[in-house]
């Protein structure tokens, strides 16, 4: 596996996080109004500065439509940095950086403003680290001080908090997601007791694996799990809330959720692959030692 092929991988991922919160935010919703509507936070700054009332503003359909106006213009920008990651290289890497960069700080204000809509829970925040991680170690692909091995870290790091904080809610943490419980009985039939025990017992696992990850002789099992595990919860998203009687809605729903969760399984991936391409230079350097002749003693 070469440098090309991984960071390949790398800008396909980039590309579905962005090109999913695009389709999200063009087409459908956003929670940017847990911002605009919070009357604790923009009461005095509404009356105050603008001389309008609260109720007046809240209320108001400009204001609605000057906010899903901002929603879609974000899903613009998230749709030219999906465009650039894929477009980015070493030539040209100056160029796209900028729509990468915008779009990856995007992404952490979209998160704060999900963690803000689920009571501030950190759970919800690290989450999503994958998801505003990557468009930043892009940025970092392409740096001259690249380093193999602080690339695997970062990327073992944000797989860790992402599968932590998602282990925080199926193990009842936090309120298990109505969500969570839906989409098991569904996909499997299980009764809600029994799809409760089996999130709980996948809550364990990710914590498991956001251990073992960095356990050099178990990693690469440890990995391979999250890549299966990643890729089978990104897709449940469509499986669990698909109808054959509208397979065209179903699917304009809910696909954009699994696009930007597919790189919850791809990341893993791209470090299995990253640690077979580092492992490689010492296997070989290991052999030509060792098929050396051996030196001559000088007496």
């Amino acid at each position: 596996m070469t440098k090309d092929q991984t960071q390949r991988i790398l800008k396909i991922s980039v590309f579905l996080i962005f090109f999913g919160r695009a389709w999200q935010h063009l087409f459908w919703d956003a929670p940017y109004r847990t911002f605009f509507w919070d009357e604790s936070l923009l009461k005095p700054i509404i009356e105050g500065l603008f001389n309008t009332s609260w109720q007046e503003y809240a209320t108001s359909e400009r204001t609605d439509q000057i906010i899903q106006n901002g929603i879609k213009t974000n899903g613009f920008i998230y749709l030219i940095a999906a465009i650039s990651s894929l477009a980015i290289r070493k030539e040209v890497s100056k160029l796209f950086r900028i729509p990468i960069l915008i779009g990856g700080i995007s992404l952490v204000l979209l998160t704060l403003l999900m963690t803000k809509e689920k009571f501030y829970h950190a759970a919800q925040f690290f989450e999503h680290s994958i998801q505003f991680g990557l468009p930043l170690v892009l940025l970092y692909s392409y740096s001259k001080r690249l380093k193999i091995e602080r690339l695997i870290l970062i990327l073992k790091i944000l797989i860790a908090f992402t599968f932590f904080s998602h282990g925080l809610y199926a193990f009842g943490f936090y309120p298990v997601p109505g969500k969570f419980v839906d989409m098991t009985i569904h996909i499997f039939g299980f009764s809600e007791s029994n799809a409760i025990a089996f999130l709980y017992v996948a809550g364990i696992l990710d914590f498991i694996l956001a251990i073992l990850i960095f356990i050099p002789k178990v990693q690469i099992y440890a990995l391979w799990y999250a890549v299966i595990w990643g890729l089978l919860t990104a897709l449940a998203r469509i499986v669990a809330n698909f109808y054959w009687e509208f397979p065209l809605q179903s699917i304009h729903q809910n696909l954009y959720e699994v696009l930007y969760r597919l790189p919850h399984g791809l990341t893993p991936l791209l470090v299995i692959l990253s640690i077979k391409k580092q492992s490689g230079p010492k296997i070989k350097k290991a052999a030509h030692i060792m098929d050396s002749p051996p030196a001559k003693l000088k007496i």
